[in-house]
């Protein structure tokens, strides 16, 4: 028999989950066999995931005529169809949940993308979300901007789980690490558990070799004054991001190792994982599989689109690699500094939280669009 690489993958205490959710697999089975028998034991989603699912999809048109003739307005239409999905694929995961004491088995879905600065806002969202969906592992997503972390240290005390997501800068991940160590700390002092408390920090990946190596592709289509530049400049292509999530792993390690986090430790926290993030890669030159074999390693998630995860089952290399070429890793973010390659990691990690959260808003606004658009043609005359 053919040998599942994601099976594999399990015993390096790393936990494979599946970006995306429609109510074609949870309906057809498929879920449920990517829970039991292929090692998914988390997904994640966002607003383009259900754009996907649910613009040209007869699936939903009965649920779609429920909420017209309750006289819905769109957002809560969508809402009713998409809380439905994330019932249904928490209560496919919750033996997973329970298997596991808790550290697997969620489904996440992202509080209203326009909210991303308005931390009362997403506060309010995130209890609401809960309530409604109703379920002990649905996991509520809230990026890691300015006025996102005081939001998740608020929820954290109030008892949610939460995935900070769009984190691409090491210094986004730190912040997001202590705003999970504060909200633990503040539950505590409340005299509640923190035990049932879940989190992850997703760590967006190809989106940071996008970024990058166009501005690299760019120095030398312009051209480059000699072979010894244009070799630093190709030798950093396609490196970034890992070298970056190795880092912040490194920072990771450094942070369950502090005395604040002992002292949650020993009341039964649960660490914080990081959680690999936008994993399928773009460059076709690029192997497939490149954003998981270079990271496997202990109490970290990797989430795959369902590309991502045919190929991994079938080609991934399996091994520890999260911990190897570390000082590499170190010396090559310092290399971008170097002037004949001169890239501003900065200034990178800025203009990407500022286009994902814009990735964000647009397949929402898109959807929104799109469900009005159904709704009028569902509509009885």
């Amino acid at each position: 028999m053919t040998t599942n690489h994601l099976l594999e993958i399990k015993q390096h205490r790393q936990s494979i989950w599946i970006d995306n959710l429609s109510r074609d697999i949870i309906q057809s089975g498929e879920l449920q066999d990517l829970v039991e028998n292929q090692g998914i034991s988390g997904i994640t989603s966002n607003p383009a995931i259900f754009e996907k699912a649910i613009v040209g999809n007869v699936i939903y048109d009965a649920d779609i005529e429920a909420g017209i003739r309750a006289k819905l307005p769109t957002y809560k239409i969508y809402e009713s169809l998409t809380f439905a999905d994330i019932r249904s694929a928490c209560d496919i995961l919750r033996p997973v949940y329970e298997a596991t004491n808790r550290l697997d088995g969620y489904v996440s879905i992202e509080v209203p993308p326009a909210i991303a600065h308005d931390t009362k806002a997403t506060i309010a969202e995130a209890h609401r979300y809960c309530q409604e969906i109703g379920r002990e592992n649905v996991m509520i997503k809230i990026p890691g901007t300015e006025s996102g972390l005081p939001a998740v240290e608020q929820v954290i005390a109030d008892g949610i789980n939460v995935n900070i997501t769009l984190l691409f800068s090491i210094e986004s991940y730190i912040n997001t690490a202590w705003a999970y160590i504060r909200g633990l700390e503040k539950r505590l002092a409340a005299g509640k558990d923190i035990s049932n408390i879940a989190s992850v920090a997703s760590f967006f990946l190809s989106r940071i070799d996008q970024n990058i190596d166009a501005k690299i592709d760019a120095k030398l289509k312009k051209g480059v004054d000699d072979i010894a530049q244009e070799a630093k400049l190709r030798a950093i292509r396609g490196k970034v991001a890992i070298a970056n999530a190795k880092i912040a792993y490194q920072e990771y390690k450094k942070m369950i190792q502090g005395d604040n986090w002992q002292a949650l430790s020993a009341k039964g926290a649960k660490v914080q994982r990081l959680l690999w993030a936008s994993t399928s890669t773009k460059d076709p030159s690029y192997s497939d599989v490149m954003y998981v074999d270079a990271l496997i390693g202990p109490d970290t998630v990797n989430t795959l689109p369902p590309a991502t995860i045919a190929a991994c089952a079938d080609h991934c290399n399996v091994a520890n690699r999260l911990e190897t070429g570390v000082e590499e890793a170190y010396q090559l973010i310092e290399s971008l500094k170097d002037p004949d390659i001169d890239i501003d990691i900065h200034v990178v990690m800025k203009e990407l939280l500022i286009e994902g959260i814009d990735k964000f808003v647009k397949p929402y606004q898109s959807l929104m669009n799109s469900l009005e658009d159904k709704v009028k043609l569902l509509s009885p005359v």
